[in-house]
């Protein structure tokens, strides 16, 4: 599974032709959430809430990029990297 970003030790990935809805992997530690690219809601799993406020505030930022590598992905294309929080 690509890693797409990472940032204050939490591992964002995605998964090639994965089910939908659209969404991404977000690893702390021990925790693992799906989250929902559209709504930036976990779907499955769970993070601690601050790291989750984490993921979602640099999600937010790149929600456009997130769609695109999500389509990208299910056309089995090479995923791109997407900036971490500063």
């Amino acid at each position: 599974m690509p890693e797409v970003s990472r940032f204050y030790g939490i591992v964002i990935r995605m998964y090639f032709a994965d089910h939908s809805p659209p969404h991404f992997h977000a690893e702390y530690g021990e925790y693992e959430a799906l989250i929902s690219i559209e709504e930036l809601r976990v779907i499955s799993g769970g993070l601690p809430s601050r790291a989750f406020g984490l993921v979602r505030e640099w999600a937010l930022l790149h929600q456009t990029e997130l769609a695109a590598l999500w389509n990208k992905g299910q056309q089995l294309d090479p995923l791109t990297k997407i900036e971490p929080l500063p």
